[in-house]
């Protein structure tokens, strides 16, 4: 039985967690100063998906795949209920995980991505890092040289070449599964979470310079969370608690009433 990589802080604490779930071609080290932060409050699991950081990797990718693994983690830690946070695809996963096990989460907060299916929009992504050849590169600047050729912005850049590392063969390599994630890219990404209700607490943060949370998506998004609350973080697109991460704490802090 494989467990999801994670990085804890604050475990020595004993108020009910909150696990941390990164998005696409993220992983747990992005959310790195958040988890110092909370983790003075509350214990805090920073935590890598699956073919993603370094939690294992597998041919599946489906968002009751994802669920399953989060209630594995909790099971395996011994934690009976928590706080779940996930951004983008972490927030989908754990939007399909509140509506299995609603009794597993006390209170969710989804960061920038709503329940609904969206088109398929990283085509540009998966093809530029496809085109890396790792038997051809031999530094970080050569692959961001790479993919700098498809990808115009340089923070993309800068955040999917934190996945690189040097592999056993002294190559670098991506961390994440590329192959299982351009594979099933549909089926996580291109589908909505299954139907159903999850009644307990639950926090919807959009981006103010991001598209993922509509207004008109809200009517949608309370028929599966019927107490949802939605804040919109000013200055920030869609990876929100980077581009604005003080108050982007804040709501969060306020949320679980721990300020």
């Amino acid at each position: 039985m494989e467990i999801l990589n994670s990085k804890i802080f604050g475990e020595n604490l004993s108020k009910t967690p909150l696990l941390v779930f990164h998005g696409l071609f993220g992983m747990l080290d992005n959310w790195g100063s958040f988890g110092k932060d909370m983790g003075e409050f509350l214990p805090v699991h920073l935590i890598d998906l699956r073919n993603h950081g370094r939690s294992f990797h597998s041919e599946n990718m489906s968002h009751d795949d994802l669920a399953e693994d989060i209630l594995r983690y909790m099971e395996y830690y011994g934690i009976a209920k928590a706080h779940i946070l996930g951004h983008s695809l972490g927030g989908k996963a754990v939007m399909q995980f509140a509506i299995k096990f609603p009794e597993k989460v006390e209170s969710l907060i989804v960061v920038d991505i709503s329940p609904k299916a969206y088109p398929p929009h990283h085509q540009g992504i998966i093809k530029a890092l496809e085109t890396v050849d790792f038997n051809t590169v031999s530094s970080r600047n050569d692959v961001e040289a790479v993919l700098s050729q498809y990808i115009p912005e340089k923070s993309t850049i800068q955040f999917l070449t934190k996945n690189l590392y040097w592999d056993d063969h002294k190559k670098l390599n991506w961390r994440f599964n590329l192959k299982t994630l351009s594979e099933k890219y549909n089926e996580f990404v291109s589908n909505a979470i299954k139907f159903g209700v999850f009644d307990g607490p639950a926090l919807f943060i959009a981006g103010a310079k991001s598209n993922y949370i509509l207004p008109q998506d809200h009517f949608a998004i309370r028929q599966q969370f019927p107490k949802a609350d939605f804040v919109t973080i000013k200055n920030a697109g869609h990876w929100v608690q980077a581009e604005n991460p003080v108050d982007f704490a804040n709501v969060v802090k306020d949320f679980l009433h721990i300020n």
